[in-house]
């Protein structure tokens, strides 16, 4: 009986030390477990603001380039030369001559503007052709006063035009977005 006694004592020991052993890597198996559902979550966030950065790359180049379209409305400070000869060869290009008398710059409203007075010489189809090409020039402008009047007997008419034109400062013109590009890159 000695012996099915130490033989039960045996099996009840070691039943106990292997539910020991089971609870001892049970927890360790959790532990684990608990730091690879973390893990995983930091690397689904980490995923999800990779995207996040990626959509806002494009959408900060999209935004660039509509910027690049949008400011070539507007005549840059130093591109007022370039645009007077974009006048002059419109006026050429219909049969007229176009001189600008002067140039300044508007001081009405906050948004930086030019403010050209001109003339267009030529005959009256050709003047209002010309009028007419300035008018819908792909630039911000508008023609705030307009005359019209004949010269002489020959048929030659004279447009005295003055035209407001969305302008911007240099260092504007300048701006390709590339330092908010720069800035937003993880």
């Amino acid at each position: 009986m000695k012996s099915s006694f130490i033989q039960l004592a045996l099996a009840c020991a070691v039943c106990v030390t292997t539910l020991i052993l089971y609870g001892f890597w049970y927890a360790a198996v959790s532990t684990k477990s608990v730091g690879v559902a973390k893990l995983e979550s930091e690397i689904v966030a980490a995923i999800e603001a990779t995207s996040r950065a990626a959509s806002v790359r494009a959408a900060l180049t999209k935004i660039t380039s509509e910027e690049t379209v949008v400011q070539s409305y507007f005549v840059p400070e130093t591109g007022v030369v370039a645009f007077i000869n974009d006048l002059e060869a419109r006026g050429r290009q219909q049969g007229t001559l176009v001189r600008v008398l002067s140039v300044s710059a508007g001081t009405e409203t906050k948004q930086p503007m030019l403010v050209l007075t001109l003339t267009i010489n030529g005959v009256f189809d050709a003047v209002m052709r010309t009028v007419g090409t300035i008018e819908y020039a792909p630039y911000a402008l508008s023609i705030s006063e307009i005359s019209l009047g004949q010269e002489d007997d020959k048929g030659n008419w004279r447009a005295n035009l003055k035209l407001r034109v969305g302008s911007l400062s240099a260092n504007t013109a300048n701006s390709d977005g590339q330092d908010v590009l720069k800035a937003s890159t993880p």
